[in-house]
C-alpha cells in the first residue's frame, strides 16, 4: 500500500540490496581491483560508511555481490559436444551482472579465479567422464576452456566478429574442433 511505513529490517533490507545491485554494476564494468567502496556507495546513494558498516570490507562486499549460480551440469543425454554447443546462447546472451563481475575479476583478484576455477573443474570433470579417451581430462580442459574464451571474447572484449555472429553460427564453426578434441 502506498504510503504505508516499512519496517526498519524491511528499509535495511531494501538498502542492502541496493548497495548490492550498486556494487555488481560497478564490480561489471571495472572489476575487483578498480571498484572503490566510495564508488559503490555514490551508486547505491548512501555514505561510504553505511557500506562498511553492511558489509564489513570490500573483500565481503565482492564476495556477496558476485556469488554465481553452479555451471548446469551435463545431462549425459546428449554427446557431450553437443552438450557443450547447445550452451552457446547462454555464453553470448546477456550474463548476469554477478557474473560479469566475477569474469572481469578473475584474472586479477585470486578469491574470484579460485571460484571460478572451482566451478570449471567440476565441468571438467564432467566432460572427461562422457570422453572415452586416455586423456579425457585434459581434452575436457581444452574444450571447456574454448567455450570460456568465446565467452571472455564476446563479453568482456566485444570482438566484432563473434558479436556479430549468431549462436548457431558460432556453434556451427566450433563443432569440428570441438570433435577433434572430444574424439582424439
Amino acid at each position: 500500500m502506498e504510503g504505508t511505513p516499512t519496517s526498519r529490517a524491511e528499509r535495511r533490507r531494501r538498502t542492502e540490496e541496493r548497495i548490492l545491485s550498486a556494487a555488481r554494476a560497478i564490480f561489471a564494468e571495472c572489476g575487483f581491483q578498480r571498484t572503490t567502496i566510495r564508488a559503490v556507495a555514490a551508486a547505491a546513494e548512501v555514505d561510504p560508511a553505511l557500506v562498511m558498516q553492511y558489509f564489513g570490507s570490500k573483500q565481503e562486499l565482492f564476495e556477496q555481490a558476485v556469488r554465481i549460480p553452479s555451471i548446469p551440469p551435463l545431462d549425459g543425454e546428449l554427446d557431450p559436444v553437443e552438450e557443450l554447443l547447445g550452451r552457446i546462447g547462454m555464453k553470448t546472451g546477456p550474463l548476469p551482472q554477478a557474473t560479469l563481475a566475477m569474469m572481469r575479476s578473475m584474472l586479477t583478484h585470486p578469491d574470484a579465479a579460485e571460484e571460478v576455477r572451482g566451478k570449471l573443474d567440476s565441468q571438467v570433470a564432467q566432460l572427461a567422464d562422457a570422453i572415452d579417451s586416455g586423456d579425457a581430462e585434459l581434452r575436457a580442459a581444452l574444450m571447456v576452456s574454448t567455450m570460456l574464451g568465446v565467452t571472455i571474447a564476446h563479453q568482456l572484449l566485444g570482438l566484432t566478429a563473434l558479436r556479430g555472429a549468431s549462436p548457431e553460427r558460432i556453434a556451427e564453426t566450433l563443432r569440428a574442433s570441438l570433435r577433434a578434441l572430444a574424439d582424439g
